[in-house]
This record gives structure tokens, C-alpha cells and sequence, in this order.
């Protein structure tokens, strides 16, 4: 039988970041976590990321269909999530024709878990909280305002995300892959902290790497990779083609330090696993 390789955790330089963080990362067989696991941290836009799922899971049930016309004239459902609208970042308005650019909207994923609410005729977030977060065990995450950016929750919930972001068992293998891979492929549009990219490809829910550079995650992750981060100093990816699953917590809110230090901790890891 072929011995697993030992693995020197790469984890060990979130200790340099500021302020308090905690970070994990997991494979198929392995999972690794330092700082405060237990501590609920504040998740910003890493919010997106449940609140997709449980769309996800209200498609499977039938409850909701991404191709619902729901949003600005002409929108649907996988326009919401993949920001696509034309909606604005934070309103009603509209700025653009759907499909055209991609303009990253909190308002279009509100409205998405609004209309999952009125089809399934309860809360969003009982709907999320039956859906995501009961059967994922992630018993220490809240939802607290919006479903774009009103999570609190800890590491460990966080890594439960991960770990199914990895391997679903809440949605089959074909809507999971649609969800994230590339919808309305080659939309220009302003990547948040990252700046103007010609192709700004997202998932539903969930930001796709493709080529983009500078970018959060490390220079070796794949094109396939997809996640989310957050302003709060959040985030989680996911490289299919590696099998890996990255994700971190901090109350030092995102700036120049995440610029250089999650893309590090990102190649640091892929090369520990690879």
C-alpha cells in the first residue's frame, strides 16, 4: 500500500498576519486548522456563499428554478447570482442590459433570497438554517440582516462550507457544477479590491478564478478555482482540479495584507499538497 506523504502544515505562517485569524485546510482525507476554530468571526460577502447554497438546494428541490425571471427586466435567477443583472451594487437601479457586464451587486442577491423566500413560503433564513446549516452541523452560524453580507459564524462552521464546496452531498454533482462553473462567460466587470477585468467570470454565487490577475487566491491555483472572500478579512476557495479547499477567518478587515498574504497561504498549501 503506498504511504501518504507527511505533510508540513503551511499553516503555521497565519501567525504572522495581524490582528487574530484562524485558517484551515482540507483535502479528501486530511484537514488541518490553526488559530481560534471556535471563534465566531464576522464573514462579510463570504455570506454570498451559504446563501447561494441554499438556492442551490431550493433548485434541487424544485422549489426555485435558476432560469426564474425574477430581478430587472429581462433577468433571471442565475443573472442574480452570478451578478449579471445590471442591477446596482447596493440599490434598484438599473446600470446595465442583463448578461452585458458584470457588476458585483448585494441587492441582486438579496433579491434572489427574496424570491426563494416567497416560493417557499417561509424565511430565508429559516429556509438557510434548514437547508445549509443544520445538516452541515454548522450549529454556531448566524444569519444576522443580509443574506449578501450579515454572516457571523466560526472556523469550523467555515470549514464544513469547504468540505461540501469539495465534496456535495446537499445538491447532486450536476447542479453543484453548474453553480460553479462560469455562467454568461467573458462579461467585463470590476472584481471588488481587485480592480477592472476583462473577463470577470463568476458561478452562481461563487467568484471562478479563470485568469484573472492580481487576484486573491495564489498564482498556482487552477482556472477552475471558485470561492468568495469578504471584506471582514474572510474567505474559502475551492480547487477542483487540486482537490483542495482553503478557508480563513480575521478581524483585521481586508487590505493591503491580504493582497500578498492569502495568495502565499494559498501557493504555500497547493504546493504542501500537491
Amino acid at each position: 500500500m503506498q504511504q501518504q506523504r507527511a505533510v508540513i502544515d503551511p499553516l503555521r505562517v497565519v501567525s504572522s498576519w495581524p490582528g487574530t485569524a484562524a485558517a484551515g485546510w482540507r483535502d479528501a482525507t486530511r484537514e488541518s486548522k490553526v488559530g481560534q476554530a471556535d471563534r465566531a468571526f464576522r464573514w462579510a460577502s463570504v455570506t454570498k456563499v451559504i446563501s447561494a447554497m441554499a438556492i442551490w438546494v431550493a433548485v434541487e428541490e424544485g422549489t426555485v428554478d435558476f432560469e426564474d425571471e425574477v430581478g430587472p427586466p429581462g433577468a433571471t435567477l442565475r443573472h442574480l447570482l452570478s451578478h449579471a443583472s445590471g442591477l446596482a451594487p447596493d440599490d434598484d437601479r438599473i446600470l446595465a442590459s442583463p448578461a452585458t457586464r458584470r457588476i458585483y451587486s448585494n441587492r441582486g442577491i438579496e433579491l434572489a433570497a427574496d424570491h426563494l423566500a416567497q416560493r417557499a413560503g417561509i424565511q430565508f433564513v429559516s429556509y438557510l438554517r434548514e437547508a445549509v446549516l443544520e445538516p452541515l452541523g454548522m450549529t454556531a452560524t448566524v444569519l444576522k440582516g443580509s443574506p449578501a453580507h450579515g454572516a457571523e459564524g466560526p472556523l469550523d462552521d467555515l470549514m464544513a462550507v469547504a468540505a461540501e464546496l469539495l465534496a456535495p452531498r446537499l445538491v447532486s454533482a450536476d447542479t453543484h457544477l453548474s453553480a460553479t462553473k462560469v455562467s454568461f462567460e467573458g462579461l467585463p466587470g470590476i472584481l471588488p479590491g481587485f480592480g477592472f477585468h476583462a473577463r470577470n467570470d463568476w458561478g452562481l454565487g461563487v467568484e471562478v478564478r479563470s485568469n484573472k490577475t492580481p487576484h486573491w487566491t495564489g498564482r498556482t491555483n487552477s482556472t477552475s478555482t471558485f470561492g468568495h472572500f469578504g471584506r471582514s478579512g474572510a474567505f474559502v476557495w475551492v480547487d477542483p482540479a487540486a482537490g483542495v479547499a482553503l478557508a480563513g477567518l480575521s478581524d483585521q478587515g481586508f487590505g493591503p495584507w491580504a493582497l500578498s498574504a492569502w495568495p502565499d497561504l494559498s501557493d504555500r498549501v497547493l504546493a504542501a499538497l500537491g
